[in-house]
């Protein structure tokens, strides 16, 4: 498994701190992030997923713990917006490069904004897809913020 990826690249040029993380990436898994922290040995709380939705028909980035639901009128009021709904896996694909289950927030083909789950802000590190199935980036979540340009708001259920 190759470590570098658009995401890591996008890091080292930005010159952000973090350590990349293999894991054995089960394709069957019903849920990635859950299945990284457990292969990990680490909470799900500080696993974070990457998700692509949509708010008022724009796309948007949204990253949260691997354990937690998005809740979509708190994602549509992040983004001063009236409604969201997940993007649909291959027009998520096509946006970023990345293929579902390895996508990062980090290097995707067209950035788009980005919100962050507050409570993931209070963790001392944090765990983010690397670009790619099996590879994880360690980073701090202040960097985390940082790096995307992106905003803490609530936004689980």
């Amino acid at each position: 498994m190759s470590k570098t990826t658009p995401a890591t690249l996008a890091l080292t040029k930005a010159g952000i701190p973090f350590a990349t993380v293999t894991y054995d990436y089960d394709p069957d898994a019903d849920r990635v992030g859950l299945q990284a922290a457990e292969a990990m040995g680490v909470p799900p709380s500080i696993v974070l997923k990457t998700l692509m939705a949509e708010v008022d028909g724009k796309p948007v980035c949204v990253v949260v713990p691997s354990d937690e639901e998005v809740n979509m009128k708190k994602l549509a009021a992040a983004f001063g917006g009236k409604s969201a709904h997940m993007m649909k896996p291959a027009d998520a694909e096509r946006l970023t490069g990345y293929k579902v289950g390895g996508i990062s927030p980090f290097g995707q083909k067209k950035p788009v904004p980005t919100a962050i789950e507050e409570l993931a802000t209070l963790e001392d590190e944090i765990f983010l897809n690397g670009g790619q199935r099996g590879l994880q980036i360690r980073m701090k979540p202040d960097d985390l913020v940082a790096a995307l340009g992106g905003k803490a708001a609530d936004l689980i259920r």
